[in-house]
């Protein structure tokens, strides 16, 4: 079975860590957006939604907490595990994020393993 992650970062440096991080787990299809706005275009465009979305908070355009709410608020992709991954590492950014209904959360600097672990986890695998 393939699986697809939604990949949303703003640096390429980053973004590349993340895909190359879910590159490792099986069957793992990467897709990548650069901000908010690119992210709910490639979900508009995607023929099949996304297993997993992973997003950072700080971004141009649109952060990953608006991200998170456009997801939650459409009917068709509201079930999607969503992952934040950021440096807010502050409890107040944290209880955001997961009210706003992301359903993990893991501050920078992150390693692959507990990325891949995360994502393992809220997919079942």
């Amino acid at each position: 079975m393939a699986l697809t992650a939604l990949v949303v970062e703003d640096s390429p440096t980053m973004r590349q860590l993340l895909v190359f991080a879910l590159k490792r787990i099986k069957n793992m299809h990467t897709i990548e957006a650069c901000d908010g706005v690119d992210a709910l275009k490639k979900l508009a465009s995607c023929e099949t939604k996304p297993d997993i979305i992973l997003t950072d908070i700080n971004m141009p355009i649109m952060d990953g907490l608006k991200l998170v709410q456009r997801v939650r608020a459409d009917e068709r992709l509201r079930d999607v595990p969503i992952v934040i991954i950021t440096t807010e590492g502050g409890a107040e950014d944290k209880a955001r994020a997961l009210a706003l209904g992301a359903n993990a959360y893991i501050a920078k600097p992150i390693q692959a393993p507990q990325v891949i672990k995360q994502v393992k986890q809220l997919l079942n695998l």
